[in-house]
């Protein structure tokens, strides 16, 4: 799997990137980008499998305080593959390869399900329920190095 970049107002006519969900991807972070900023490394990912887009991934905003949340979304036809746990063990990486001492966190709806099952793979432990500005209570959890 490949990450990459998913720019601010990005046109890219290459047609991998011209389906319904890369264009509601295009239009979704070019609403948030100007919210959170844009800061290399920090920002939105396609997760790409053998050249085709399958998801995205990626940062919530820059660090803040020594915390980075990670996130990530598999397409629907490519779930339950492996996908997204592969995204998730590329943004930790990510993570850890610009700033070792980063607290990586994550947050998920208050209920065992797929995105749970990933961060536990991934060494997240669950740390506390938190208020997330979009799913309300959110099980916070933290990557464990």
């Amino acid at each position: 799997m490949k990450l990459k970049i998913i720019h601010p107002y990005d046109e890219s006519l290459d047609p991998a990137f011209q389906n319904e969900d890369c264009k509601l991807l295009q239009k979704i972070y070019g609403e948030y980008y100007p919210k959170v900023g844009f800061e290399i490394p920090w920002v939105g990912y396609y997760m790409l499998h053998e050249e085709e887009v399958v998801g995205s991934c990626g940062f919530t905003s820059a660090p803040v305080d020594g915390v980075v949340e990670i996130a990530y979304w598999t397409f629907t036809p490519f779930e339950g593959k492996g996908m997204a746990s592969e995204a998730c063990k590329l943004l930790v990486s990510l993570a850890q390869q610009t700033n070792p001492a980063l607290r990586i966190v994550a947050k998920t709806a208050p209920m065992r399900n797929a995105s749970t099952r990933i961060l536990e793979k991934n060494n997240f432990a669950f740390d506390r329920i938190v208020t997330d500005h979009e799913i309300g209570d959110a099980w916070l959890w933290v990557y464990q190095k």
